[in-house]
């Protein structure tokens, strides 16, 4: 008999012969049903106890079928409430299964990583792993890498892996890094100056994120920070990137498309520089030259561009694609 069924092959096919000869002798349905008698008998008698058989009393009993549904209505029945009860059960363990599941895969989508010495290797490990692109948040006061020290640019650009990379006015602002900036944009990197960032930030490739747990101003002891892959989460940090690359100004060292006459490499970035904030102090100290020098060469820029105002010399340099 097949698991769950109410009869087997020959107590089906004895119950259909004996219902198209309305009653029988067990002598008679063994005859139709070409089994022996013995069988059939035993076949009749398995039907009398499942109520789909009566029996006439006499010297050779009489069989008569019965309505198959006041048989098994209450088998019937009792199988639909353990199926029901069967299905409640295996939605609340679904339920369960989802739940940890989802836990399992938060696990897998975020990762915590401890101490500058291994942040710093995720980055560099990141870096070298990178096919397309690689999009950074840079604050004042890096917690695990110097720009200087980040020698792994250089190797990812020349396999032409994108870089762009936005600024914080007061890294610029600290002695040494213009250089550092300078060189990775000799390289081809695309940096955006911007007066401050929400957070410290790399993406990869845009599938893997790295970024601090914790505030700068809240940070006891080694840093701490999250690897990110795909999801919602990466998907808003990427949001966030290009929302401030948008408004940032851009780093030119290189010429514009439309290059005005006479306007050197050193005015694109003083240029630069001016519109993304830095102060006059500031850009001397990066550019190694006094601040009358800078007053000049600002001067200079605006006879240029036809302005007596910084407002205006920024204005005609976004409209005159000097920068």
């Amino acid at each position: 008999m097949q698991e769950g069924s109410l009869l087997d092959a020959h107590e089906e096919h004895t119950y259909r012969l004996l219902v198209g000869l309305s009653a029988a002798r067990a002598a008679e349905l063994a005859e139709v049903a070409e089994l022996p008698p013995q069988e059939a008998d035993e076949v009749l008698q398995r039907l009398q106890a499942k109520g789909l058989v009566s029996v006439q009393p006499a010297e050779e009993p009489v069989f008569r079928p019965l309505p198959p549904d006041v048989a098994f209505g209450t088998t019937l029945l009792r199988r639909q409430e353990s199926l029901e009860a069967a299905r409640k059960t295996v939605a609340a363990l679904s339920e369960e299964f989802r739940a940890s599941a989802g836990r399992r895969d938060a696990h897998h989508l975020v990762e915590v990583i401890v101490g500058a010495t291994t942040l710093r290797e995720r980055l560099r490990d990141l870096q070298n792993a990178a096919r397309e692109e690689i999009l950074w948040f840079c604050r004042a006061n890096p917690l695990a890498m110097q720009g200087a020290e980040n020698t792994e640019e250089y190797g990812a650009l020349s396999r032409g892996v994108r870089y762009r990379a936005i600024y914080e006015r007061a890294l610029i602002e600290t002695p040494g890094e213009l250089d550092s900036i300078a060189e990775g944009v000799s390289w081809g990197e695309e940096a955006r100056v911007v007066p401050t960032l929400p957070v410290r930030l790399a993406i990869v490739d845009r599938s893997t994120a790295i970024c601090p747990l914790v505030r700068d101003d809240e940070t006891v002891g080694e840093p701490s920070a999250a690897i990110i892959n795909q999801g919602q989460l990466l998907d808003a940090l990427l949001a966030l990137f290009e929302s401030y690359w948008e408004f940032a100004t851009p780093v030119r060292l290189q010429p514009g498309v439309e290059e005005p006459e006479g306007l050197d490499d050193s005015e694109r970035l003083l240029l630069s520089l001016l519109v993304g904030g830095v102060p006059d102090k500031s850009i001397a100290t990066q550019l190694g030259i006094s601040r009358r020098t800078v007053q000049r060469r600002l001067d200079r820029l605006m006879a240029l561009a036809g302005v007596d105002t910084r407002t205006g010399l920024a204005f005609q340099a976004a409209k005159r694609n000097w920068l």
